[in-house]
């Protein structure tokens, strides 16, 4: 390769790893930073901001995912729909209650840059409450 011309990867270059994760007992931000890395994949030596070349990313046993402190009872997400009262507030217990998945979701999505990559590298996070994930062939 010269190293007088400028790289530039191509979509149709990025080929995608397989990576899981077992939050079982992962304090909910650290891993939160640990998969949005993954999935924009700045872990890569060839990582370029405006190509997407990151992972898939499958996550099992969320259900078991901590977060430190009186988080659970005190976080509390904020979400306005713009109309009068729309404003609605939801602490993180009754989203874990809800679906436990989601919490892992919201942090994962609240760490990406906000850009037109977020959504297509959002849509390679697999999250599953339980052990069992329908990806066993990719994942080695």
């Amino acid at each position: 390769m010269d190293m007088n011309t400028t790289f530039y990867r191509r979509k149709e270059d990025c080929v995608n790893k397989w990576v899981h994760i077992d939050a079982t007992g992962k304090v909910l931000g650290r891993l939160a930073t640990e998969i949005a890395e993954l999935l924009m994949g700045k872990n890569n030596t060839d990582y370029a901001p405006h190509t997407d070349n990151g992972a898939y990313v499958v996550i099992t046993n969320a259900k078991n995912i901590v977060l430190t402190g009186n988080k659970m009872t005190d976080k509390v997400y904020v979400t306005v729909s713009g109309w009068m009262g729309g404003k609605k507030e939801t602490t993180a217990q009754e989203i874990f209650k809800k679906d436990c998945t989601r919490l892992i979701h919201l942090a994962v999505k609240r760490m990406m840059p906000d850009n037109r990559l977020t959504s297509e590298r959002l849509t390679r996070l697999k999250v599953y409450a339980h052990a069992s994930h329908p990806h066993v062939g990719q994942v080695k």
